[in-house]
């Protein structure tokens, strides 16, 4: 009985140094890159990484970086995760963080969603939002093979790593869905993290991205930040990640459920559903400032909505030159 309470106290106190080296790393990105925004190819930081939200107020896409960062930092220096999910946790979060950040800053509105990204693929046009649904793919099989399985024979670890690896792109792309409005993906993580956090073999992977993703909560809240795709990606590969620790069963249940939701999104608004339950509205809207007016149609023409965006959260982008962007909202896609 005392070995198992220590043995608990432990993984407690591993599991609470984790989220902490996550919330200081995440919180410390954050203040460096807001203070000195990074340019990309001559443009001002603040015009690559700046947005106008529907308020018409500034909102910055470098939560998103930071949250990465954070949680790279956190989950390198975080106690008692093996070399291995290091190394996996490494690539999934800065992967789907880099890929999330080039459909931030170079994505198009011309193709929605998987069916839309992959109707252009077909026709032969490569959008942003298809070069991320492969790369996040690739990227999650990678970190499910780095990662590797404790099944014994070569078809079991074949098998896993094909499971792993589409748990880790089926959480990576979902979460980016949760971010269309302020705070809602960060919320989804902590709720669906907070379980595997507390499981055994998932608990040291899942500490530095909730940490790094909560001590970030206040900014995206009071709308002067967002995760963007950078961020929601990396969020919700890591949480993928630390999901692939449990066993078979669950594994294949998170998959179906993950399979399930992703492919609902095509045709329901998670927003809709969202203000149509009084108990998830109550959740969605804690900690956010009321609900803006909205902007009358014809101040908002030409742009190009998603099903999800209602009160368009998802901010405008102002028109850049270069690989910065063209001047539409990137795609979640």
């Amino acid at each position: 009985m005392k070995r198992r309470i220590a043995s608990g106290t432990s993984r407690t106190a591993r599991l609470l140094a984790g989220a902490g080296l996550g919330a200081v790393a995440g919180r410390a990105a954050y203040a460096a890159l807001t203070r000195d925004p990074p340019g990309v190819n001559g443009v001002p930081g603040a015009e690559v990484w700046g947005r106008t939200n529907h308020r018409g107020e500034p909102v910055t896409l470098l939560e998103g970086p930071a949250v990465v960062a954070g949680a790279a930092a956190g989950g390198l220096l975080a106690p008692g995760v093996q070399g291995r999910m290091r190394a996996a946790a490494l690539l999934a979060g800065v992967g789907s963080g880099l890929l999330g950040g080039y459909d931030d800053l170079a994505g198009s509105a011309s193709s929605r969603g998987f069916k839309g990204h992959l109707t252009a693929l077909a026709r032969g046009e490569v959008t942003s939002g298809a070069v991320k649904i492969l790369g996040i793919g690739a990227t999650g099989l990678a970190a499910a093979a780095v990662a590797g399985s404790p099944a014994p024979s070569r078809t079991g670890r074949a098998f896993d790593a094909l499971v792993n690896g589409a748990i880790i792109a089926g959480s990576a792309n979902l979460m980016n869905l949760f971010d269309l409005r302020p705070g809602r993906a960060i919320k989804v993580g902590v709720i669906t993290g907070t379980p595997l956090a507390l499981a055994r073999p998932s608990s040291a992977v899942v500490a530095a991205p909730l940490g790094a993703a909560a001590a970030l909560l206040p900014e995206d809240l009071a709308e002067r930040a967002m995760l963007g795709d950078t961020g929601s990606n990396a969020l919700g590969a890591l949480l993928g990640l630390a999901a692939t620790r449990l066993g078979r069963g669950p594994r294949l249940a998170v998959l179906t459920g993950l399979a399930g939701l992703n492919a609902a999104s095509e045709f329901v608004s998670f927003t809709k559903v969202i203000a149509g339950s009084p108990a998830l509205n109550r959740i969605d809207m804690l900690g956010r400032r009321p609900a803006a007016v909205p902007v009358p149609a014809q101040a908002r023409s030409g742009a190009s909505e998603k099903p999800d965006m209602e009160d368009a959260f998802r901010p405008t982008v102002p028109p850049q030159t270069g690989p910065a962007g063209n001047g539409v909202p990137a795609d979640p896609a």
